[in-house]
């Protein structure tokens, strides 16, 4: 398996013919059998639960992995953590991550800095929409919810508006450390460690859920 090619002269002009009546969002990781398939489905679960809309008002979750396993099963452990939220995991296929999900791609959202200068590295002018998790969420947070369209306007809209929001804000709100935007792989660990990657995925994906929404979870 070959690493993806870098910039290969593909730009904006190529996403002129996604369909813009939906949103994209793509996870990112290495093998997409850990970290992405548990953000995907519990970004899936999250959107549904608030949006009470099972196909999540338009916006269309997938992962990838920049080594990705294709066609390989979820790990187990990460299987056990989706039902730990009552997510589903059923149906997950592996992917490795190729132009075509870049560029379709309305919102990247990587588990490490390493992916998302991956990502960014093969052109399609992904760089104003590719963060990673944590660095969204920090974005994300300090957004003030009254500057996006409401929810009335369409998910779709709103989510739009979001990431340009976060893009702007990106160059003045820094991490504190390096660290602080980094998921780490558990592949090959124990079901507790697994469990705390979970949790920290949870705690991101929440602020960037209520945001894409308006509506926060459930008490």
């Amino acid at each position: 398996m070959t690493p993806p090619d870098t910039g290969r002269g593909i730009g904006e002009q190529d996403r002129a013919d996604t369909p813009r009546d939906t949103f994209r969002i793509l996870h990112v990781s290495t093998g997409n059998v850990c970290r992405s398939p548990i953000t995907e489905r519990l970004t899936r679960h999250f959107l549904a639960d608030r949006l009470g809309d099972p196909a999540g008002g338009g916006l269309i979750v997938e992962s990838a992995g920049t080594w990705g396993h294709e066609g390989a099963p979820m790990e187990a452990n990460a299987e056990t953590v989706l039902a730990d939220f009552g997510a589903d995991a059923s149906g997950f296929v592996g992917r490795e991550l190729l132009d075509e999900h870049v560029i379709t791609a309305d919102l990247v959202l990587t588990a490490t800095r390493d992916h998302r200068a991956q990502v960014i590295s093969m052109g399609h002018s992904a760089g104003l929409r590719t963060f990673t998790l944590k660095e969204f969420t920090r974005l994300v947070k300090a957004i003030d919810p009254a500057t996006l369209p409401p929810l009335e306007d369409g998910v779709v809209e709103r989510a739009r508006a979001l990431v340009r929001a976060a893009a702007a804000l990106r160059g003045w709100l820094l991490a504190p450390t390096a660290e602080a935007d980094e998921v780490h792989d558990p592949y090959g660990a124990p079901l507790p460690f697994f469990r705390s990657i979970g949790d920290e995925i949870h705690q991101a994906l929440d602020p960037v859920v209520t945001a894409l929404t308006g509506v926060p979870a459930r008490a």
